[in-house]
């Protein structure tokens, strides 16, 4: 396996790190990372045996898929900083929302090998769903390299780019409605007397068994739910007051409003 690097070890770089060296994708001594503080360097090595170092130049010289993994506004300060150091053969794989592939290629200010891509915080936990673009430079075979490393903390899927700012509404930033909903089903739970932590707990296993029942089973969601809605039952009960104070409705209209935020972002 080719040396995989990180700039920046944050939450989502970690999650990428351990996922990596977990699945057996690369070994420890293959994988190395860069921030800009010593304690995220000491971290880092600390949590998951690698090589770390403060210096970016030192990451992107080494590495053979580079993770550009800092914050969005990061880019025009890290990208400057280390396009002298990246090959032609050096594929580039951006995980920052907001930042296009011509708007990537142009920091370089030379063509690259170059992924944008959009995974999210499930991958922490192994269970991201990831969306990933490849500029027309990668090849087949490096795609599929790259597809492994996501696939190594959750799921991944080719799209193209302009179905990035759906995917950020529906799944780079959709964890958080779904806490939310976790969150809305517990405090009734409570409500009607049931202990706080045991409430969570139901309400946040629930989601993921019915999750798990969409993925598996291949049913569209409303055939599930039909099966759920007993006539004059209590679920049924439940949907028409959900639909009544527009519960859908406001799920898309979030979502909308994430995708139009992602756009203006992005200076679509």
């Amino acid at each position: 396996m080719k040396t995989i690097g990180f700039i920046g070890c944050g939450n989502m770089g970690s999650a990428i790190i351990g996922g990596v060296i977990g699945a057996g994708v690369a070994d420890k001594d293959q994988v190395i990372a860069a921030d800009h503080t010593p304690e995220a360097v000491d971290r880092i090595k600390s949590q998951c045996g690698i090589n770390a170092t403060t210096d970016n130049k030192e990451v992107a010289t080494k590495a053979d898929i580079l993770f550009l993994s800092v914050k969005p506004n990061m880019f025009d300060t890290v990208i400057p900083e280390i396009r002298d150091c990246v090959t032609d053969d050096t594929i580039v794989v951006s995980i920052a929302a907001g930042q296009t592939i011509d708007n990537i290629q142009r920091l370089f200010a030379k063509d690259i090998k170059l992924v944008r891509s959009m995974p999210n915080t499930p991958a922490l936990v192994g269970q991201a769903m990831s969306a990933v673009v490849p500029n027309e430079r990668v090849e087949e075979s490096e795609l599929k390299e790259v597809l492994q490393i996501f696939e190594s903390f959750g799921e991944a899927e080719v799209v193209s780019e302009k179905l990035m700012d759906a995917v950020v509404g529906v799944s780079g930033s959709s964890p958080a409605y779904v806490y939310m909903f976790i969150e809305a089903m517990a405090d009734a739970a409570v409500a009607d007397g049931m202990p706080r932590a045991q409430a969570y707990k139901f309400a946040a296993q629930s989601v993921l068994g019915s999750a798990e029942m969409v993925l598996k089973t291949g049913k569209h969601p409303g055939e599930l739910k039909d099966a759920v809605c007993s006539p004059a039952g209590t679920t049924i009960a439940a949907v028409a007051k959900l639909e009544e104070l527009g519960f859908r409705g406001a799920v898309m209209a979030g979502q909308k409003a994430c995708s139009d935020k992602s756009r203006e972002m992005s200076g679509k």
